[in-house]
């Protein structure tokens, strides 16, 4: 067998998906608001929906689905029965913080602008803070004190040197 045979007949190791500078307990923060988010957005769409107002049956609606996408992008073995819950769980996987807190804060704003009430407000409250804890984990992490000193030496020091006012 050549070299070349033998790469290709090595088995390949599966990348594990980016690390995105989250902790362990921050992304089960994370996935745990969603997962509250998404009771809190089904409870109160279906109650939403008890009424005659066509505005709030449609953010209810909206509200239900809401709640859909949530459990299906955090927890998919609360949806096993889908066959393609493990394929968007998946892909929601990839994606970055930034991105998932666009559209989870997205998905509740929308209700919310259909019919402003307490029942879309506080329904999608949870589902909103979701997608403002994945915009808080895109920020990373917080830097130690040596390296913002140092930074603010370096900083200091480049100053000194535009204006040409050096202790030499």
């Amino acid at each position: 067998m050549s070299a070349a045979e033998e790469a290709t007949a090595a088995p390949t190791k599966t990348v594990a998906p980016e690390d995105d500078g989250m902790t362990w307990w921050y992304r089960w923060l994370c996935k745990t608001a969603g997962v509250l988010g998404g009771i809190s957005c089904a409870v109160s769409g279906v109650w939403n929906c008890v009424t005659v107002n066509p505005l709030n049956i449609a953010a209810g609606v909206w509200m239900v689905l809401n709640a859909f996408v949530l459990f299906l992008c955090e927890v998919p073995f609360c949806c096993q029965f889908i066959e393609f819950a493990n394929a968007v769980a998946a892909r929601a996987d990839k994606l970055k913080p930034w991105q998932k807190s666009f559209f989870y804060c997205g998905m509740a704003i929308f209700p919310v602008f259909l019919s402003f009430s307490f029942t879309t407000l506080f329904g999608n409250g949870i589902a909103f803070a979701t997608g403002v804890l994945y915009g808080l984990a895109s920020l990373g992490k917080k830097g130690d004190a040596v390296s913002y000193a140092r930074l603010q030496h370096q900083k200091q020091g480049d100053e000194e040197k535009m204006t040409g006012t050096t202790d030499e």
